[in-house]
């Protein structure tokens, strides 16, 4: 009997923004054992390199590296993507800038990175996804990560807040814009996930702080891999039907 596993992405060049650790990096070791051809892009050219080996042998990586603050550089990025794997079917941005200060604090500047990163660059790998000299014409969908706290107040978080928040927005619109061409758009709102740049945040706590933060999340803390499944469903046939939608993916956090 055929395989008829809808989470295969055999044939599919998908690109991977943030790959290089955390999320980004567990997704796009995700994506390639479902059978997927990646890009893979980050500002850490090391962290990228020291994917190849964890990655299943069969298709192909492509590495790019990238400051994707650099907005207007995005469509000569995208560009080479497709000049090394071809056409691409979906775009995952996991990319992004998470700075805990008061508003009191905040500089003009740190908080248009953090909404280029977080925000601009992921506009921009939706408009080039569009064109017909980067789309390959079938099973098209963007995943942007988002969070929980573009739904809910945090305090020093002012800035973080305002770029997750206008994702999910702009996913919302981007969605129905990109339909007709058969292209997906959803965010996935994580809770507290483990993660490197998680780890140093914790390192900070004492211990009452810790479990506090984690009582808020009724099945504890996330790990990376728990997100990176979430992608792949979107990604994949098992999400054909869904687009404009942000998944929530916390461990309870909303709930409460």
């Amino acid at each position: 009997m055929a395989d008829l596993n809808p989470l295969r992405l055999d044939g599919r060049h998908i690109l991977v923004t943030g790959a290089s650790s955390g999320i980004g990096r567990r997704t796009a070791l995700m994506l390639h054992a479902l059978g997927a051809s990646l890009s893979v892009v980050d500002r850490d050219e090391a962290g990228l390199a020291s994917l190849d080996a964890e990655f299943c042998a069969g298709n192909g990586v492509a590495r790019q590296v990238a400051d994707l603050s650099d907005i207007a550089g995005i469509e000569e990025l995208v560009s080479r993507c497709v000049a090394a794997g071809g056409k691409l079917h979906g775009v995952v941005h996991c990319a992004g800038i998470q700075e805990i200060m008061p508003v009191r604090t905040l500089q003009i500047d740190g908080w248009r990175r953090i909404f280029a990163v977080n925000t601009e660059a992921a506009l921009m790998l939706g408009k080039c996804l569009s064109s017909k000299k980067v789309y390959a014409g079938h099973h098209g969908s963007i995943v942007f990560i988002s969070s929980v706290m573009g739904m809910v107040g945090s305090a020093g978080a002012v800035a973080y807040s305002m770029s997750k928040a206008a994702l999910d927005g702009m996913a919302r619109s981007l969605s129905l814009e990109l339909a007709p061409r058969g292209i997906r758009v959803n965010c996935i709102a994580p809770g507290f996930v483990r993660t490197p740049l998680f780890e140093q945040t914790e390192r900070l706590w004492d211990e009452a702080t810790r479990k506090a933060v984690e009582d808020l999340h009724p099945l504890g803390f996330g790990e990376a891999e728990d997100v990176a499944h979430a992608v792949a469903f979107l990604v994949a046939d098992t999400g054909r039907w869904i687009t404009g939608s942000t998944l929530v993916v916390d461990g309870g956090y909303l709930a409460r």
